[in-house]
């Protein structure tokens, strides 16, 4: 299954990524990726936990911070962190659909 699938460093998680289209690949090998993608998929809330655990620290130091470079440091480290989480969520949901078609069908 890992030639399915790659690791994104950024969002912490296996993506799908598939060389060849969806009926190229057999009956088989599709049910295993849709496995592996729903288990994928289910550590993704946690994820977004472990991310905005990591936003609030840094929110708590910004809200102690007098140092105005550090404060524009901790809010663009706050940023990247929150774009992640639109990028998991995006990922979550996105392949929902597609998982449920692609079973039913």
């Amino acid at each position: 299954m890992e030639r399915y699938f790659t690791l994104d460093e950024r969002l912490g998680i296996e993506i799908p990524h598939l060389e060849q289209e969806w009926e190229e690949i057999d009956k088989h090998a599709q049910h295993h990726i849709l496995l592996k993608w729903e288990a994928i998929r289910g550590k993704i809330p946690d994820r977004i936990k472990e991310l905005e655990t990591m936003i609030n620290e840094k929110q708590h130091q910004l809200d102690h911070e007098e140092n105005f470079q550090i404060s524009c440091i901790l809010n663009s480290e706050i940023a990247d962190i929150a774009s992640i989480i639109n990028d998991l969520w995006l990922w979550y949901r996105t392949n929902q659909n597609v998982s449920s078609e692609k079973t039913h069908a």
